[in-house]
């Protein structure tokens, strides 16, 4: 069963591809700026190609750890990144998420990265797989959150290439 219905994100930024790319595929890019704002990354281990994990802890701001990981699928540099994320736990197995029951264990997601005059547009969509209809619905309707929270974690890319240009 698939999902009907995605997350779909479009930035763009002022910055070329490639570095977009880096910011996605280096463990020392990703710990400045992957995550909610406020929250500090803790990358355990990042072995970016297909069949790879990047597997990173989130620090809160209460002091309390929460984990995920990416499962790496296909990898066009520079253009395109498919990864199946995931909560985690500290040893890097699967786990349901702290805020919810039902949420899907498993989001496929797709990264595609296009440049025109020096500025890349990144589009993320992404969705469950291997999910329950419950799953699926719990997802949906979390579409308009997630949103805001990808704002703020892609704020926080955009600072950072800002600095890296």
């Amino acid at each position: 069963m698939e999902t009907t219905q995605e997350l779909v994100i479009t930035r763009i930024y002022n910055a070329p591809r490639k570095l977009v790319y880096k910011a996605w595929s280096d463990a020392e890019a990703l710990a400045q700026w992957w995550g909610p704002a406020g929250m500090t990354l803790t990358v355990k281990k990042l072995d970016f190609r297909p069949g790879g994990i990047f597997h990173y802890g989130m620090g809160l701001p209460n002091g309390a750890m929460m984990w995920g990981i990416f499962k790496y699928r296909d990898i066009k540099e520079p253009e395109q990144i498919v990864f199946v994320n995931s909560f985690a736990d500290e040893d890097g197995n699967i786990t349901r998420a702290p805020f919810h029951p039902a949420w899907p264990l498993e989001i496929l997601n797709k990264l595609v990265l296009e440049e025109h005059d020096g500025k890349t547009t990144m589009t993320l969509s992404g969705g469950p797989v291997n999910a329950t209809k419950e799953e699926f619905e719990v997802f949906a309707a979390s579409i308009p959150q997630m949103e805001g929270g990808f704002k703020g974690t892609f704020d926080q890319l955009e600072a950072f290439l800002a600095k890296n240009q």
